[in-house]
């Protein structure tokens, strides 16, 4: 049992990760076109894909990860590289609910607006997500990082 959790928990944490790290790549791309329909497009694809992706990720990410560590009489808060993990994926969704997820719907307003495209306003905002972004995809990186090499800590 505790390997198949391993498993479930491994695949969740792959299509948590690339999703986020794919909207990324998209974000910027869509950007670069200065296009607010090309934009307006892919911020509808990127929440629409946290929905679909990004939040069961998480729920599955959790839930297997728990199981599988109580499965292998791990200590969830006692061991440090369990417990640093869960830190640092609780900051990304904090991020990710504070921020990231308010910041894509402001983006999607005002590239879908039918006023004209006010580009400043919009790479402003488009900053401010990139960089909460950016905190959102580095905490659970390092929880991937401390779950692979499980330090001593």
């Amino acid at each position: 049992m505790y390997h198949l959790l391993q498993v479930i928990h491994v695949f969740a944490v792959i299509l948590f990760m690339g999703n986020i790290i794919t909207g990324l790549f998209w974000k910027f791309h869509a950007d670069g076109t200065r296009n607010p329909v090309i934009v307006a497009h892919t911020m509808r694809g990127l929440i629409r894909a946290d929905r679909w992706f990004t939040i069961p990720g998480v729920v599955v990410v959790t839930i297997a990860g728990i199981l599988a560590a109580v499965q292998a009489g791990l200590p969830l808060l006692r061991t440090g590289w369990i417990l640093w993990s869960i830190v640092a994926f609780s900051l990304s969704g904090v991020a990710f609910a504070w921020k990231v997820a308010p910041l894509q719907k402001e983006l999607l307003v005002l590239s879908d607006s039918s006023d004209a495209f006010d580009w400043p306003n919009y790479r402003s905002k488009s900053l401010r997500w990139e960089l909460w972004g950016l905190f959102a995809t580095l905490t659970p990186a390092a929880a991937v990082i401390l779950m692979v090499w499980k330090p001593n800590i």
